[in-house]
């Protein structure tokens, strides 16, 4: 069966109309329709009828091929996400939930990446240089200057700011509101992308070049075109962006519980990964620096 028969199943179509309405990325909703698929294909069964010995045999599958933990722990979350929603509206028995006893595997240590202050200039400065300059500038200022996630950027819509106070309100994940801030740089980009852009046939802040609402492939395209043109090392990504927005943030004495507010963590641990990242910073810096780091032979 291909993907997009699999994608009209009766309860794969009913999941994927209520992931629509968590406002996710069309990244994370790929994801989650790629898990489903490759367990399809691997159990060949409507997947409501899968057990938890299928589960298994398939997590071993993947064990096999050394598939990464971060990589199989997404997997479980989304079949957990699943089978969630299959018995809380009842279409299974909670009883056949079939991930009760399935635990995820320990997560690989991995610091997220960010891009120090000088690149963050250099990409600035090549962004203005684009065909359409204003937006693909305004793009990574606010990003960077609000450490939204891209699915969140590209659904502000000009009523959702608030141009004197320099604030904006953006809805998250599970359609969560919050408020953001930008700053100096980021309003006078913002001015200049609205003047040179005064027509538009909808209400979101940002366009494509047909005039509809871009979409966060269309973000990403556009910062991938940018990094080809330019010599730092970091792969930069909009979430890279954000990382960078909360790296700095903490590394500028910000409390890192007005972070998680900023970044929409519904849990502080997810935020405190942060301070592993400015910590190592420290830790470089020290040794770098210090002049009585290693003894003398």
């Amino acid at each position: 069966m291909s993907k997009e028969e699999f994608k009209k199943q009766k309860y794969i179509k009913l999941f994927i109309d209520y992931i629509n309405q968590k406002n996710y990325s069309v990244h994370t909703l790929d994801s989650y329709i790629n898990d489903l698929y490759y367990f399809y294909e691997f159990v060949n069964i409507d997947l409501i009828n899968a057990t938890e010995s299928d589960i298994r045999n398939y997590l071993e599958e993947l064990n096999k091929n050394k598939e990464k933990s971060s990589s199989v722990r997404r997997k479980i979350s989304t079949f957990k996400s699943f089978y969630k929603f299959l018995y809380t509206n009842n279409y299974m028995d909670k009883k056949d939930y079939p991930l009760t006893k399935i635990v995820y595997p320990k997560a690989e240590k991995r610091l997220p990446k960010f891009i120090y202050y000088n690149d963050l200039l250099e990409i600035i400065h090549e962004s203005s240089l684009d065909k359409d300059s204003t937006r693909d500038k305004l793009i990574i200022e606010m990003l960077y200057a609000t450490g939204v996630r891209v699915s969140e950027l590209i659904n502000i819509k000009l009523s959702d700011i608030d141009f004197d106070n320099k604030r904006i309100v953006v809805c998250g994940k599970g359609n969560k509101e919050r408020i953001v801030y930008y700053g100096d740089y980021a309003s006078e980009a913002l001015y200049e992308y609205l003047e040179t852009h005064p027509k538009r046939n909808h209400n979101y802040l940002f366009m494509n070049s047909r005039g509809g609402k871009i979409t966060d492939r269309g973000i990403r395209y556009i910062i991938d075109n940018i990094m080809k043109r330019l010599s730092v090392k970091t792969h930069v990504t909009p979430h890279v962006l954000r990382h960078t927005f909360a790296t700095d943030m903490l590394n500028n004495g910000c409390d890192i519980r007005v972070v998680q507010e900023l970044l929409g963590h519904s849990s502080l641990r997810t935020t405190e990964i942060y301070t592993h990242v400015t910590n190592e910073q420290l830790k470089k810096v020290y040794y770098s620096c210090f002049p009585r780091r290693d003894k003398d032979e």
